[in-house]
């Protein structure tokens, strides 16, 4: 059975959750488009910053 790495369970997440909030909270097709992408580089830049962290609090 295929088991995703947390790292892509994340990417996927993220990019599911940035199309919903891209296509529900703005009206044009290129509005939704900037919106999801800037939601996906928040999630996943986030995520990446704060496992950093968490690295260095557990050392």
């Amino acid at each position: 059975m295929l088991r995703p790495s947390h790292f892509t369970a994340v990417l996927l997440f993220a990019l599911c959750a940035s199309t919903v909030f891209g296509i529900t909270l703005r009206e044009t097709a290129r509005k939704m488009l900037r919106y999801g992408v800037y939601c996906f580089v928040l999630f996943v830049g986030s995520t990446i910053v704060l496992s950093w962290v968490m690295f260095f609090i557990g050392r």
